[in-house]
């Protein structure tokens, strides 16, 4: 029996289709990777019994880079990144996709794949299958390509029987925008930094970036932050009267608005005075429309959520992903607002009637007829966003529950009728001069009965005008206003910008959003507008002062339709990926060589390095005191060396006791985050002089064999919690004791003999039973925990009855300490144990 191999985006969307495929009937095991389970049931392959094995990836199985020597910030002129060779890696190497793939594809007859359909996931499906064909090369008539919008019973099996060929030309689209867009950031990017962070203190950003559609971004908002500076507020006058009906005032507006000569406003006024009625002069009722939306498409979901939602574009695409490999909604990223012809409105409809919240209008729609959708745009992508299946809050969680209401709520109102009102208007004449006011009242409220954020409500005069009536005013008067300034752009404003620019595609509109407001360039504000701070404003200033093209989005837009060329095939990917290279290689040139003039505006808004931060620990080569500069990227400069030596971020840094390195002098210091602490020294943290030792690590995985900060020293035993680790003694931690991974990224932290008096580490006795350091743990005799009054007590911290009861983690948890070959200076196995301090320097160094 021949075996087919499946493979789709996410493990989640895997089960699901696998389930449907199967009728439910699947035997589940695990894999090389234990994030993608494999489902295997059997079925048939066009005619043919098979063996079907459902797996899936992560998302891109490989990513782009440039290759190990243009990675050095520091060794690698940011202008090589333009020629600089690239190559593949995997994604996730911890996650051992590839592996996984290729064991599960060794033997296999066809390949099928259920990736996302859309240009990245057409990318996706030949990651795949260049992983596959290093093991197994399979032809490529056997490599096929399911296309579905969403995971439904119809969708998945109308998709199993019509499969197809996967797109190699949407893949190498995917492939140029990569590749540029790797260059063009990296190089400016890395040049921006590293130059203005070794000269300006208080930037308070860790990476000042550029990307081609990032930038454009952080433009459209500096833009109009420019227009609201720029604004000069322009004094107006309106007349203001109201007529008198029954008692009651009518407010009257003048037709002639808004008027910008106080003098002729005064005359008009005097004018007005002299006159002792209004009379009606018409009075006219007319029809309208609020027309029912269109279908859904990624940009209006976005657009909704933040402005009537308050959920930004990234949270709001990570919730809606979530409703889509559960099965709640279609496809959520789309350009489509054109339901097909093909389109089952009434059965997705039907869906929905025994809803609590809104099935009673859904049964109406269904028992009067759907009206006809609006007209939308087709772009040939997948069908607009709509549910799939009702749902109800408690299934899907809040955020879940509001984009599902979201989406659910506009596709009701799509097939609904349109909201229709009567509006009546009716004018005034006070001598020369026209007045109004006007009314309205709903006749059919149509899709608002559902979009309760559009409802419209009446605005019912009091009483029937009649032409020719004449009614009392009272005393016109002058008020005085100015013009007001544009507001920031939200962030459904900025979406609709992007979109009508074409920056970004509808999946990355949001990382682009995100990543002007990690940087700092962006503030959010109330009501999700986006407030350019200092630095995003320079940056743009800069720009346009050197060279407008890098923030336009005109250019980005052009390079986009190359790649739709490259995609429909029209186009050939190198010709185009080096036309746009060489281009963007020269306007880096241009804007290196010209640099000083964005420098000359962070000059007037940031403050020198040597004038900032505050003086906290010593040089190792002037003996001066370096500052600390607190605001991001956190870092120690010292003026009189001019070096600046970078920091772990998310934390705080103080001087550790006047400790100093043995091998260069530097002052240590002492980083905290979150009750994990651990001992640094600033130069070996940045370029570290001993082979074994990693650059940005701290003195917990320094393999010095003498120091006594150093991980030979404090390590106790192995880490609990990840693969690498060892637990260190932090000897800052008195009274509070604890030791921590030395893994930057780990969290764990063990606590341990609260209140002992001294605690030291003895690297040269492990315990026969697990392998662990001893450790000696004094307490102050009056206050000591342990039996017969003693005081110090000397033992493994998992092992001995007296010590184990007084760690956090109690015996069972931990695992026997990995022995030899490991960081912190492990000794292999079959080598002696060096006598004196010397002999370990020797044999250490040797």
């Amino acid at each position: 029996m021949k075996t087919v191999l499946m493979v789709a985006e996410k493990p989640s969307l895997a089960a699901s289709i696998a389930k449907i495929l199967s009728g439910n009937n699947i035997i589940t095991k695990k894999g090389r990777s234990g994030s993608c389970p494999i489902h295997e049931f059997e079925g048939s392959l066009k005619g043919e019994h098979v063996k079907l094995k459902m797996t899936s990836v992560c998302g891109h199985v490989m990513s782009l880079d440039f290759s190990s020597q243009y990675n050095n910030w520091d060794a690698v002129d940011p202008s090589e990144l333009f020629s600089a060779k690239t190559v593949q890696k995997e994604a996730m190497p911890k996650l051992h996709i590839v592996d996984h793939l290729q064991a599960e594809g060794r033997t296999i007859s066809h390949l099928v794949l259920w990736l996302d359909c859309d240009r990245e996931g057409e990318n996706i499906c030949f990651e795949v299958i260049d992983a596959i064909q290093q093991v197994n090369k399979i032809s490529d008539d056997n490599i096929l390509r399911a296309k579905f919008s969403a995971i439904t019973d119809v969708d998945i099996k109308r998709a199993f029987n019509n499969l197809g060929k996967p797109n190699i030309n949407e893949s190498l689209s995917v492939d140029a925008r990569q590749n540029l867009d790797l260059r063009l950031g990296c190089a400016f990017t890395r040049f921006q930094t590293k130059y203005f962070q070794g000269k300006y203190g208080d930037l308070d950003s860790t990476l000042i970036s550029y990307g081609p559609c990032q930038t454009p971004t952080l433009g459209f908002c500096v833009e109009r932050h420019d227009q609201i500076q720029k604004f000069t507020p322009e004094p107006y006058w309106v007349i203001e009267t109201s007529a008198v009906v029954d008692g009651a005032d009518i407010a009257l507006l003048h037709s002639r608005g808004r008027i910008f000569d106080q003098q002729c406003a005064h005359i008009l006024v005097l004018l007005l005075k002299q006159q002792t009625h209004a009379f009606v002069t018409s009075v006219k009722r007319s029809m309208h429309k609020k027309q029912r939306p269109q279908a859904m498409n990624t940009v209006e979901m976005l657009r909704l959520a933040s402005s009537g939602l308050g959920m930004g574009p990234q949270h709001t695409m990570q919730v809606a992903e979530r409703l889509y490999t559960s099965g709640y909604i279609s496809y959520p990223r789309t350009e489509t607002t054109s339901y097909p012809a093909n389109f089952d409105l009434k059965g997705t409809l039907a869906t929905q009637k025994n809803n609590p919240s809104w099935g009673n209008f859904v049964r109406d729609i269904l028992a009067n007829g759907i009206n006809s959708p609006r007209k939308g745009t087709d772009h040939g992508d997948h069908p607009p966003i709509t549910p799939l299946r009702s749902a109800s809050e408690a299934e899907l969680g809040s955020d879940g529950w509001r984009i599902y209401s979201l989406v659910t709520q506009n596709f009701i109102a799509s097939l609904s009728s349109d909201c229709s009102y009567e509006k009546i208007d009716v004018s005034f004449t006070i001598g020369e001069e026209v007045f109004t006011c006007s009314g309205s009242k709903v006749i059919e409220p149509g899709f608002t009965e559902v979009l309760h954020w559009q409802k419209m409500e009446d605005s019912l005069l009091p009483v029937e005008f009649v032409k020719g009536a004449k009614y009392s005013f009272r005393e016109p008067k002058v008020v005085q206003k100015a013009t007001s300034p544009p507001g920031y752009l939200t962030e459904s404003d900025l979406i609709t910008l992007m979109e009508k620019h074409g920056i970004g595609t509808d999946a990355s509109i949001p990382v682009h959003i995100n990543n002007i407001c990690e940087r700092n360039f962006v503030t959010i504000a109330g009501g999700r507008t986006l407030v350019p701070n200092t630095l995003g404003i320079l940056l743009v200033h800069g720009y346009q002062k050197i060279d407008p093209d890098l923030v336009k989005p005109s250019m980005r837009s052009e390079i986009e339709k190359q790649f739709d060329l490259i995609a429909t095939g029209k186009a050939n990917f190198d010709m185009v990926l080096a036309h746009a290279v060489t281009a963007f290689q020269a306007k880096f040139k241009y804007f290196v060589e010209n640099t000083d003039y964005m420098d000359q505006l962070f000059e007037a808004s940031f403050t020198k390095l040597s004038d900032t931060g505050k003086s906290i620990s010593k040089c190792g080569l002037c003996t001066r005191y370096m500052k600390l500069i607190s605001q991001a990227p956190m870092r120690l400069h010292c003026k009189h060396c001019e070096a600046t030596y970078k920091l772990p971020q998310g934390g705080s840094i103080k001087l550790y006791q006047g400790n100093v390195c043995p091998l260069d002098q530097f002052e240590l210091v002492v980083f905290n985050a979150g009750g994990k602490s651990f001992i640094l020294c600033p130069y070996c943290y940045n370029f570290p002089e001993i082979e074994d030792m990693e650059k940005n690590s701290g003195c917990n995985r320094c393999p010095h064999p003498t120091c006594p900060n150093a991980a030979p020293q404090l390590t106790v035993t192995s880490c609990q919690t990840c693969e690498d680790g060892e637990l260190v003694l932090d000897p800052n931690s008195g009274p509070l004791w604890r030791m921590s991974c030395n893994t930057q990224k780990c969290t764990c932290v063990v606590k341990l003999f609260n209140g002992a008096v001294r605690l030291t580490v003895s690297p040269d006795s492990d315990c026969e039973n697990c392998g662990s350091s001893f450790i000696t743990v004094e307490f102050n005799p009056e206050k000591t925990p342990f039996s017969d009054s003693q005081h110090k007590v000397t033992g493994c911290v998992i092992c001995h009855s007296e010590l184990a009861p007084l760690v956090e983690l109690s015996r069972q948890q931990f695992k026997r300490r990995r022995r030899g070959g490991r960081r912190g200076g492990r000794r292999g196995r079959g080598q002696r144990k060096p006598r004196t301090k010397e002999e370990a320097l020797d044999q250490y160094f040797v």
